[in-house]
């Protein structure tokens, strides 16, 4: 049997603002993303049989068309007018599940890749994003990488200048954040603050990553509930291990640590994985 791989890339939030509630229930959001090296790995192999299988390596994940992976491809096959049998997906996580990092979203843009790859179809990014759109709203960002702002449900992307090279540390404390929860929150809470995105994207312009540091944020961290304490412990850390910069990613609880030293950026993953196990040590990625 045929076997192809693909790597589902982890994605991180440097800045996140919520922009307000749509009619159809999501929130307008205004975010800066970017993709880390921290990977999924998803596998295809061609069965010869009937339907559609996905698995992953994680007992308690969906299987199958419940899966994010097992809904793209269903929405690849759909666009090309194919049935979609005789297909297995394999999913090798790495990747924390539940922890603001866009794990099962970088798996489907990955099933996409894989698939437009795999079956000669040669569409472009933008299709291949229109058609993310319908799977999730991480999806689209996750089909291109790189850095990008995201607009809208997060659909609405637009290239902006990469970030620079760097070491990114990402620590997740051992438990889960309700995304539906936290965004229940800020709609309560309504912050006055907000990211300086033109701050940040003058300092990205410029290849600036310590002038950027100054601008990482998410007006989610600001509405998170009491038990989330390791948060702010977290972010304490990675500061006093050198990081230019901290903040929280998407609905958290990651948060992350930009730093300009590789040395430093181990030692301070070495220092955090002692209390916190899924802390991982990764570098920017530019475009998939």
């Amino acid at each position: 049997m045929q076997q192809w791989s693909e790597k589902a890339y982890a994605k991180v939030n440097l800045t996140l603002d919520v922009q307000g509630k749509r009619p159809d229930g999501y929130h307008d959001l205004r975010m800066l993303m970017q993709t880390v090296s921290l990977c999924d790995t998803v596998t295809l192999t061609a069965t010869g049989g009937e339907g559609l299988r996905v698995t992953s390596d994680l007992e308690y994940l969906p299987t199958g068309e419940k899966n994010l992976a097992g809904m793209a491809a269903l929405a690849f096959f759909r666009h090309i007018g194919r049935p979609a049998k005789g297909v297995s997906l394999h999913i090798r996580k790495e990747i924390p599940v539940c922890a603001g990092l866009g794990g099962g979203s970088a798996d489907a843009a990955a099933v996409l890749r894989l698939l437009n790859r795999v079956y000669g179809t040669g569409l472009s990014a933008a299709r291949l994003e229109e058609m993310a759109a319908e799977v999730g709203s991480d999806v689209p960002f996750c089909v291109r990488g790189g850095t990008r702002l995201a607009e809208g449900r997060g659909e609405r992307l637009t290239d902006v200048s990469p970030l620079p090279p760097c070491h990114v540390v990402l620590c997740k404390p051992p438990y889960t954040v309700s995304t539906g929860a936290a965004f229940a929150r800020w709609g309560g809470a309504r912050s006055a603050a907000r990211p300086d995105l033109r701050g940040a994207l003058a300092a990205l312009a410029e290849s600036d990553l310590r002038g950027l540091a100054r601008f990482l944020y998410n007006v989610l961290e600001d509405v998170l509930p009491v038990a989330a304490s390791d948060v702010a412990h977290i972010r304490g850390a990675l500061m006093d291990a050198g990081a230019l910069g901290v903040v929280m990613s998407g609905s958290g609880p990651t948060v992350l640590g930009l730093c300009d030293d590789a040395q430093r950026a181990g030692a301070a993953g070495e220092a955090l994985r002692g209390q916190y196990k899924e802390t991982f040590v990764c570098e920017a990625v530019g475009e998939v």
